[in-house]
Parts: structure tokens; C-alpha cells; sequence
């Protein structure tokens, strides 16, 4: 047994199938994963996401993002990867910032690279200026392991009044609890940690944070499910590459996203990923 890592309730094992168990806490659901006791048919190496879909993530995240930095404002980015969402802000005189520690090597943006003030130290460590109107996370919080130290640096880089956004999986959606160790979303080795709603709220409360809101994203990871249907069927002879490299999985993606659609407008638990926003709070007087 372990303590959880947001509201420090000791955990209990749930036992997703017969070689894999991950922790939950039975306060606010939180789940941690050890590799060694929940391997889950993981990849060899981290997920860098499929280009294609990634593009109309990229696209929804910015759209919804952009109203929240003034003009000549900054936004500083957790997990930048090859910058294209930094890049969609500079390319709208923003100033832009961000730390990546490189796990999946990606090349950066020539353009953010010159222009943004980059980092490859991990957030949390050391000094960072402050400041900043917005600091977003796409897929990151799951990779994280001190989440409350996570959430506390958040905080620390934004200006009083700035805002910050997370997306992130979810565990208290239908995703999990249906394909349990099947999930996609364990396929890349490096997700750790996820959240529920109300272990969201939680965490960023804590961390000093106002105005926090959870919701549901009908969009992102339109794959999942195809994805974790197709693990389920070939656990036995997933390919290194993650089932995403098989051309008849992105095929049955494809012919599947309009029912999968369907189901995430009529039952929106079937969402499997969340975005949570807060606002640190505006200086006094």
C-alpha cells in the first residue's frame, strides 16, 4: 500500500486483470501505476502521438486557449515537445516559453527555438521566473509522478490572474473501467498517474489555484477506443510500435470515429480525457 500523491488517503490495489494492478485512492480515485505489478502490454519507448490527430488537437486546444493571453502577453508551455502550439502563439506576438526534458526528441520549431525562452529541466526544479498569463499542459499531468509539486510550480509561474490548463486522461471515465488493463492509454510506459474529477479539483485547490473547472473533451483521443479494442483482441502480439503503427487499426480508427462521436455526445463518461482549468488569484488591492 502507498499514500496518494494528492489528498495523502492510503491507497488500495485494484486489480485490473490477473498480471496487472495499479493503486487507487479510495477518497478522490486517483490511480498510480508501478510497471512492475502493471506492465499492461506497455510500449518499449514513450507514445509520440499520431501527426494526423495530433493536428486537430493542436487546432481545438489553440482555439480554445487563445482568448485567455492579451496582446504581447506569455505563455509558457509544460512538455512543448516540437512547439507547434507555441509557434501558433508567436505567430500571434506572443511571447512564448517552455520546458521539455527531451523524453521523446523531437525537433523544435526553428522558429520557437529561436525566439522562445526554452528549457529542458523539468518543472519543479530549480528557479522559474514567474509571470506568465498562461501555462499549459497537453498530456503531461499523467507523466508526472509529485503531482502536488507539480501543481504548487504551476502556480508559482503564473502572474496573479494568469490561468492555467491541463489535459490530461481521466480515471473515473467509462474507458478505464471497461478495457481496465487494455486501455490505450497504458500503452506508453510513462503514464503514471491519472486523475478523476474530483482528484483534479483537489490538486489545484491546494496548490493555491481558484476558479477550478473540469471538463469532459469530446475530441481528443478519438483513437482510444478503436485502439484499446484492437489491444484487446491482439494482447498477445502487440507491436513495438504501439497497435497505432498497424495500417487495419487506423483503418478501423477511421471507420469507427463517427459512432465513437455519437457515444461521447449521448454519454459523456465515455470521454476519456479531461481538461482542467484554473486562475491563480489576482493580487489583493
Amino acid at each position: 500500500m502507498s499514500t496518494c500523491g494528492v489528498c495523502g488517503t492510503t491507497t488500495a490495489p485494484w486489480r485490473m486483470d490477473s498480471r496487472n494492478t495499479v493503486d487507487r485512492c479510495p477518497a478522490c480515485g486517483t490511480v498510480a501505476r508501478d510497471l512492475d505489478r502493471a506492465p499492461a502490454g506497455a510500449r518499449s519507448t514513450a507514445d509520440g502521438g499520431d501527426p494526423g490527430l495530433d493536428r486537430w488537437r493542436l487546432a481545438a486546444t489553440y482555439r480554445r486557449l487563445r482568448g485567455l493571453v492579451p496582446a504581447g502577453g506569455r505563455v509558457f508551455e509544460i512538455g512543448f515537445g516540437s512547439g507547434a502550439l507555441l509557434r501558433r502563439f508567436l505567430d500571434d506576438g506572443v511571447r512564448v516559453a517552455g520546458t521539455d526534458p527531451g523524453m521523446l526528441g523531437t525537433d523544435i520549431d526553428p522558429a520557437v527555438s529561436s525566439a522562445g525562452d526554452l528549457s529542458d529541466r523539468p518543472v519543479g526544479t530549480g528557479t522559474w521566473p514567474g509571470g506568465n498569463d498562461l501555462v499549459v499542459g497537453v498530456h503531461v499531468v499523467e507523466h508526472v509522478t509529485d503531482l502536488c509539486g507539480f501543481a504548487r510550480a504551476c502556480h508559482d509561474l503564473l502572474r496573479p490572474g494568469g490561468h492555467l490548463v491541463l489535459v490530461t486522461p481521466a480515471a473515473d471515465g467509462a474507458a478505464l473501467k471497461g478495457y481496465r488493463a487494455r486501455w490505450w492509454m497504458w500503452e506508453d510506459p510513462t503514464h503514471l498517474r491519472l486523475l478523476t474529477t474530483r482528484s483534479a479539483r483537489r490538486l489545484l485547490s491546494d496548490a493555491g489555484l481558484v476558479d477550478v473547472h473540469v471538463r469532459r473533451l469530446l475530441l481528443d483521443s478519438l483513437a482510444a477506443d478503436a485502439a484499446s479494442c484492437a489491444r484487446a483482441v491482439g494482447w498477445r502480439r502487440l507491436p513495438a510500435g504501439g497497435v497505432l503503427s498497424r495500417a487495419p487499426v487506423r483503418l478501423l480508427v477511421a471507420l469507427t470515429a463517427p459512432a465513437v462521436l455519437v457515444a461521447r455526445l449521448v454519454v459523456p463518461s465515455t470521454r476519456p480525457v479531461i481538461e482542467i482549468s484554473a486562475r491563480r488569484p489576482a493580487a489583493a488591492g
